[in-house]
């Protein structure tokens, strides 16, 4: 990862960390090499990450990575309190959005965060652009499949999720939502 990628990484962590309660179980889909978690520090109480870039199962002793994709790979128990997509979403098919969805809504404990970075699609371009000058590596740039930021409140819409916050950050170049659980 380029010095410009983890700049940006970070500063997404660190958005997404205000939203998360004090005494955190997390669960992070495109956990890459579980900087989240690492970041968390005491806060974590159990994490369980998700990468498809990894090769194998890995244990820490407050979390675990595990190679694959979400929802196919997920954890056995339910009762988490947060599941984060920073800079996923973007990079989820809309045919495999509603099965997202249905397994944060099954996975988590009631009133439990899904909490969601997800660019501007002004982004994809000047990314390209940094990526051509191989000043980033642009992870997945092809996958963003015309993503819209709109897009996440239909995908966690009511009845099952509410909209508890949309902010932009990143000088407007990203955006934050943050849904809750509800119960049906």
């Amino acid at each position: 990862m380029k010095a410009i990628d983890s700049f940006l990484q970070k500063w997404r962590m660190q958005v997404a960390m205000r939203q998360l309660p004090r005494q955190v179980k997390l669960i992070d889909v495109g956990a890459h090499n579980g900087e989240l978690f690492e970041a968390l520090g005491t806060q974590l109480v159990e994490g369980f990450g998700i990468e498809p870039l990894l090769p194998f199962r890995t244990q820490f002793p407050k979390y675990c990575l595990e190679p694959g994709y979400f929802p196919q790979v997920h954890p056995e128990k339910g009762g988490w309190d947060a599941i984060t997509l920073l800079a996923v979403l973007e990079h989820i098919q809309p045919s495999q959005q509603k099965s997202l969805a249905d397994a944060c809504w099954e996975i988590l404990r009631p009133g439990g965060l899904v909490i969601i970075t997800v660019p501007s699609p002004s982004v994809d371009s000047l990314l390209f652009v940094l990526k051509s000058m191989k000043l980033i590596d642009g992870m997945s740039l092809e996958e963003h499949f015309g993503f819209q930021p709109e897009d996440a409140k239909r995908i966690f819409s009511k009845p099952r999720f509410r909209l508890i916050q949309h902010k932009r950050f990143q000088m407007g170049l990203n955006h934050l939502f943050v849904f809750s659980k509800l119960e049906l």
